[in-house]
């Protein structure tokens, strides 16, 4: 997308306002009216568009501009497909339900959120996918807090926590090698230097959630209530050992560095196998479901029946929607030349290590926050800084974790980017409510302006 040249030159002031005003036009509808964030959306394009117009931009170059910004992003929509289709035959297959089931009995209750966000990091790395951790396991885990009976926003703030610490340090994620190859850094060089930054808010995380879990003053640790949601579990006649396979297969393929679209197939034909093999559904049903999503069984607790009514192609809709409109929103930022004359003016100002490392991140976060993509929040950050870094000695390296620490682990946190509506989507949890407990998207941004960054000299 930074290879499309921008068709207007704004003053600074100029895209200063207008981006000042995106954002307060976003906030306002989304946030302020509770409006659909698609709503929102549409309505600061036809704004844009309207702009656009009025500085002599011809309507086909803008729409080719947002088409051009689709393209960049066209991988993110068919991996939203194939999530769809994964969540479904996860469940068919009883592997979410036996997780939860296995779960309930293996986690420790006083050590609950710290438990989750551990483990969510680990599987996290291997899966290399957050938004597919958050659709599996992070699922998994609601159900488990709600036996529970943990806090929800706090439980949805530790797999937010947990999956995108995973996605950040996986070789296997998209996010890490778009920062490395953006930078043109070592994939493995890259990692190794970003654990100079997560090591330390992996250790604050922990001893948060562990206080959070040991001051919980609510009824976590319910016998009873735990026992009941379990016997509830088994009635549903889904829970065995065969149906944890899947997730053992899909960690295995995470593992041997198998592409992350492959490895839901695979996972999603052994879920499809186990189901038919075990009878927990009729074949005629796959169909309907894989569009529309599992459907309990009515006669199922009234808890189950809601926490496993999800999946289907159907149920991606609305989170493909808001990616199309979001990256196509971000094209026309760009071709009006909003966000390379913010850029520039940026670039401009840096002088020394502190305030590159500074800007780097205050411009991913922003990029974030404007456009609501994680992938154009790298890319674009990345393209403009290389030749600063260069100019100041800085190793590059630097300036792919810093593109990771405030772009990657910042886009779950805004409530109309692509990931936010995505997990507020399949956690039930909005982004405002699980904000404030996602502390590791956050305590990677302070770490990484307080890490300095060395020079090539060094």
């Amino acid at each position: 997308m930074t290879q499309h040249k921008a068709l207007h030159q704004p003053s600074l002031p100029e895209a200063g306002i207008v981006s000042m005003a995106t954002i307060a036009l976003l906030s306002f509808l989304i946030i302020g009216t509770g409006w659909a964030p698609h709503i929102g959306i549409v309505f600061v394009m036809l704004c844009l568009l309207v702009y656009g117009r009025l500085c002599g931009i011809r309507y086909g170059e803008m729409q080719q501009a947002m088409a051009d910004a689709l393209m960049s992003s066209v991988g993110a929509l068919y991996l939203f497909f194939f999530i769809g289709v994964l969540v479904t035959a996860l469940l068919m297959s009883g592997a979410i339900p036996s997780l939860i089931y296995y779960g309930t009995a293996l986690m420790s209750a006083d050590y609950f959120y710290v438990s989750v966000f551990l483990v969510t990091s680990v599987i996290g790395i291997a899966l290399g996918s957050s938004l597919t951790t958050v659709a599996t396991l992070g699922v998994a885990f609601m159900g488990i807090g709600e036996a529970f009976d943990a806090n929800a926003m706090i439980t949805a703030g530790a797999v937010v926590s947990g999956a995108f610490l995973g996605d950040k340090m996986s070789p296997l994620s998209d996010t890490t090698t778009i920062a490395a190859s953006t930078v043109q850094v070592d994939l493995f060089e890259h990692i190794k230097n970003m654990m100079r930054t997560t090591v330390p808010a992996l250790v604050i995380c922990c001893g948060i959630y562990i206080y959070l879990s040991l001051s919980s003053q609510n009824t976590v640790g319910d016998i009873e209530r735990i026992h009941a949601f379990r016997s509830a579990l088994q009635q549903t006649g889904l829970i065995h050992r065969v149906s944890l396979l899947p997730f053992i297969l899909l960690v295995a393929l995470a593992v041997f560095r198998i592409p992350a679209v492959m490895a839901m197939i695979y996972t999603s034909l052994l879920a499809v196998g186990i189901a038919q093999f075990m009878g927990y559904t009729d074949f005629s049903q796959y169909g309907s479901y894989f569009f529309s999503g599992f459907v309990p069984n009515p006669d199922w607790a009234p808890d189950l029946v809601r926490m496993f009514s999800r999946g289907g192609l159907q149920n991606m809709f609305f989170t493909l929607t808001i990616v199309l409109l979001a990256v196509s929103m971000g094209g026309l930022l760009f071709t009006l030349g909003v966000i390379p004359r913010l850029l520039k003016s940026i670039a401009d100002w840096l002088t020394s290590r502190l305030r590159a490392t500074g800007a780097v991140a205050a411009t991913s976060v922003g990029v974030n926050v404007l456009i609501g993509e994680q992938y154009l929040s790298i890319l674009l950050s990345g393209e403009t800084f290389k030749p600063i870094y260069d100019r100041l000695g800085l190793e590059r390296k630097h300036l792919s974790r810093t593109l990771e620490d405030a772009g990657t682990v910042v886009n779950p946190l805004v409530p109309w980017s692509v990931c936010g509506v995505f997990i507020a989507d399949q956690l039930n949890v909005a982004v405002i409510d699980y904000l404030p407990y996602a502390f590791f998207c956050y305590i990677s941004i302070m770490i990484t302006l307080v890490i300095p960054s060395k020079s090539r000299q060094n």
